[in-house]
């Protein structure tokens, strides 16, 4: 039986994980939130592992009044989630949590030696070069939950030691595709959150509609496959049935396709190298018919460039390149900002903060902080 502990159990990715847990031989042992306490509350009592943790420190102060009746340990803060992270009985951590906060815990549980099952794309985005090093040092494995990059993984089975020559990221081109850009300056919160084809949290839909989810990934598959940022392309797909694709020297092409469900990644990552049957529906290319195929827009070309340029910079690109729109996403669901003006706020960040080629994890955390900052400070001027 696989024990799994779940970082961010109650967001999008965290309660489909819950979700297939009948169809797998598996226990969960640790359990985290933000401060969706109600939810994980539930899931503690029907799952009842060992521990949880809440990482605001008042929603885990009421967390722990409402288990005070189970034997359920509860933690709080980054503490918490990195005591859930290096549960000693943990075989595997889901890094299902959004953003920078993600990093840190995702170090620790490849520090005790556990096996990661990544969806928070934030930890190779900022500090890809370290976490990798470290997971090669203590033969830990990362096992991509992505729809794409869980593709690319699959794909990759079949190459028999063959290098892939290029990597094929789809991208649905979320709301606002073929907008023009004097669309783009009046669309609103609203708008940006509904994606055509995936249920996301806020975060991720936003970075959908701007395509750097995208860039982000770029860089993302850029650690996990070891390929230059040049031999990586991105097509736009709208079905979003063909998760992303490999190419190899002689040109042909491998694709994994499926309907849009994020279960058969999770699941695929959680039971890898087994494939056993999945709640996800199964696809019927009959009702699919066509599918479609598009160079991305003008209008999404800004976020993918920076993205680009932060892979090609690697060293503390990344982290400033996600830390700024980090803050400038939540600036424009804050309604601080236009939709139009995420990307020229990371660049903003991006020319200012200075660029390392080698780094530490004290220079990851700090390029965050002051590309955060700057475009808070410079969001808070357009006011």
């Amino acid at each position: 039986m696989k024990k799994i502990a779940i970082l961010g159990s109650t967001g999008s990715i965290g309660t489909q994980t819950v979700d297939i847990l009948p169809s797998i031989d598996a226990e969960v042992v640790a359990l985290t939130t933000n401060k969706n306490i109600g939810l994980l509350e539930r899931q503690a009592r029907a799952l009842r592992p060992k521990l949880v943790a809440a990482f605001d420190e008042e929603a885990a102060a009421q967390l722990r009044a409402a288990l005070a009746d189970t034997d359920i340990a509860v933690y709080a803060g980054m503490d918490g989630l990195i005591a859930a992270a290096t549960e000693a009985s943990a075989d595997i951590v889901v890094t299902a949590v959004v953003g920078m906060v993600g990093l840190l815990p995702t170090l620790a549980a490849i520090g005790a030696g556990k096996d990661i099952a990544l969806a928070n794309k934030e930890t190779l985005v900022c500090a890809g070069q370290i976490v990798t090093a470290r997971a090669r040092q203590k033969g830990v494995r990362i096992l991509p939950v992505d729809s794409e990059h869980s593709a690319i993984f699959q794909c990759m089975q079949a190459r028999g030691g063959n290098r892939a020559a290029k990597i094929i990221l789809t991208a649905s081109g979320g709301p606002f595709f073929k907008y023009s850009a004097d669309q783009l300056k009046r669309v609103t919160r609203e708008q940006a959150l509904k994606h055509p084809n995936w249920s996301m949290g806020a975060k991720i839909t936003i970075d959908s509609a701007s395509m750097m989810n995208k860039g982000l990934e770029l860089i993302e598959a850029m650690w996990l496959y070891d390929m230059e940022p040049e031999d990586i392309e991105i097509v736009v797909h709208r079905e979003s049935i063909v998760h992303s694709l490999i190419e190899f020297a002689d040109g042909a092409v491998l694709a994994q396709l499926g309907v849009p469900d994020m279960r058969l990644p999770i699941q695929y990552a959680l039971t890898y190298p087994a494939r056993v049957p999945c709640k996800a529906p199964r696809l019927r290319l009959s009702e699919i018919g066509l599918m479609s195929f598009f160079e991305p827009d003008d209008w999404s070309k800004p976020a993918l460039g920076l993205a680009r340029t932060a892979a090609a910079q690697k060293g503390n690109a990344g982290a400033v390149l996600n830390g700024a729109n980090e803050a400038a996403v939540a600036l424009f669901l804050q309604d601080k900002i236009r939709f139009c003006e995420i990307a020229p706020l990371v660049g903003e960040a991006m020319a200012r903060v200075p660029v390392k080629g080698e780094v530490s994890l004290d220079d990851v955390l700090e390029s965050d902080r002051m590309a955060r900052t700057l475009v808070t400070e410079y969001g808070a001027r357009l006011l």
